[in-house]
């Protein structure tokens, strides 16, 4: 093989691995679990986990693992998860961060889950994100109880896509 089809093999493997931003490593994980683990874990993929609000109410978590199907997973962090006792809904703030090349449009079910089997689930979608740039958004959903919301403990993204 000639010098200049090394270089040019060496420039094109440089740039594929640039342009894909190495998502295939896997990404790190929130605790000690592995990254590798199946999608359905409660905290053990890739994400991010916040503590948050003066609710009393405590953080969320992303769940997922490796894979191009959880990429969207990546890119969402739980900023706030509490009960909004004036409009007697079940609330959550998420920022969805976009460090691709590519604008994309992100769809995001969060369940909101309780003390004991209680969930509650909010979805959203067509948030439009462009390259480089990140979005908060509010996800709500209404509360089904007669108290003050405090049965539920923690948000969880449970399906995130992108197009």
């Amino acid at each position: 093989m000639k010098m200049r089809h090394v270089r040019a093999l060496a420039v094109f493997g440089i740039a594929l691995v640039a342009l894909t931003g190495a998502r295939g490593s896997g990404g790190g994980g929130c605790d000690s679990h592995s990254s590798s683990g199946s999608s359905s874990s409660s905290s053990g993929g890739s994400g991010s986990h916040h503590d948050n609000d003066d609710n009393g109410t405590s953080g969320g978590s992303v769940s997922g693992g490796s894979g191009s199907a959880n990429e969207a997973l990546r890119d969402i962090t739980i900023d706030t998860c509490a009960y909004d006792a004036a409009t007697k809904n079940l609330t959550a703030r998420i920022t969805v961060k976009n460090d691709g090349v590519l604008d994309y449009d992100y769809d995001v079910t969060l369940k909101f889950k309780g003390t004991s089997a209680t969930t509650a689930t909010a979805t959203t979608t067509d948030i439009a994100v462009a390259a480089g740039a990140s979005k908060s958004v509010d996800m709500t959903t209404p509360y089904a109880g007669t108290g003050d919301g405090s049965e539920y403990t923690k948000c969880e993204v449970t399906r995130a896509s992108r197009s």
